[in-house]
């Protein structure tokens, strides 16, 4: 797939183009990538997605609370394993914002890429003050003589898929939902720090502490999890706390992952770590000894949910 960052060198021709912000590139967004490269087959041309870094409500509404589902990196890669052709990055600036939806139109849908087909959302808007929309767009359509798809809303269980309903279910410790979504399952990325030691010490079960890159983490408590070693091109399987230790009065977060059968020392490594199921909540015991018991029975847990599950993991670093 072909990145290209910014809009001063758009060259394309015969393009089919979505645009959105697609954080999290969950079910819903791949249904609509499927959906331009069908068009863009039948063109003969290039299936091509906007995008933009940052997401502009963090420009434009900086005290709102939006927290991401995926790094800008990773929001490449799921978009590349789609099979898109072209993913173009915009910069999202305030300045940017400023752009006349028509202008938006003119000068970067038809003139620089040459677009033949769009294809956006049922709830897509652009332009200065959010003005364009779907109506606006199928009208610029046939002045400029490609045309316009707008798609539903997709929908799992019921419940309309979007990014939010990921957010949603992440915040709510919801992994099933989150990764059915999602259509694989949720990771966070972070490098191994020193902890307190109290995993192989008190308690006889190392863990690996890690400092999480992502937004979003889900909920305090206990998950089975799938843990990536980069350096060793390996997947172990595991179960990690989130939340503040409680039995031991601490008031900070810790990220605390138990590798199952592993012993290598992985400070200062980068780990990813695949929720699979949500375990328990986390809770206060009378004592590490009534904590380490727990531990344990969280383990079993975690193995008879290795041995139904089916979840698809995103590997790439």
């Amino acid at each position: 797939m072909q990145v290209i960052r910014g809009i001063e060198k758009l060259e394309a021709k015969n393009t089919v183009i979505t645009i959105g912000n697609f954080d999290g590139v969950h079910i819903g967004h791949q249904k609509i990538f499927d959906y331009v490269k069908r068009k863009a087959a039948q063109i003969n041309g290039k299936s091509v997605v906007i995008t933009f870094h940052p997401h502009p409500i963090k420009v434009l509404f900086k005290e709102h609370p939006l927290r991401l589902i995926t790094t800008t990196d990773d929001k490449l890669k799921l978009i590349e394993k789609c099979g898109v052709d072209i993913t173009i990055l915009i910069p999202f600036t305030r300045e940017f914002a400023q752009m006349e939806a028509e202008d938006f139109v003119k000068d970067i849908l038809v003139e620089k890429l040459n677009a033949k087909w769009v294809v956006v959302g049922y709830d897509y808007r652009f332009g200065r003050g959010r003005k364009g929309d779907r109506y606006l767009l199928k009208k610029l359509g046939l002045s400029y003589g490609f045309k316009v798809t707008v798609l539903k809303a997709y929908k799992s269980k019921g419940k309309i898929l979007s990014s939010t309903a990921v957010r949603n279910a992440l915040n709510d410790g919801n992994i099933k939902e989150a990764n059915l979504f999602l259509g694989r399952a949720y990771h966070i990325d972070g490098e191994v720090i020193k902890g307190l030691g109290r995993g192989s010490t008190i308690l006889g079960y190392p863990t690996a502490n890690i400092a999480p890159i992502q937004e979003i983490i889900p909920k305090e408590g206990v998950y089975a999890v799938k843990v990536t070693i980069p350096h060793l091109s390996k997947t172990f399987k595991g179960v990690v706390n989130i939340g503040k230790n409680p039995t031991f009065n601490n008031i900070n977060m810790s990220y605390e992952v138990h590798i199952l059968d592993f012993k290598e020392n992985l400070l200062g490594k980068t780990i990813r770590v695949h929720f699979i199921a949500r375990l328990r909540d986390e809770k206060r015991f009378n004592s590490p000894d009534e904590l380490k018991k727990n531990i344990a029975h969280d383990i079993e847990m975690a193995k008879k949910v290795f041995k139904q599950d089916r979840t698809r993991l995103f590997l790439d670093f």
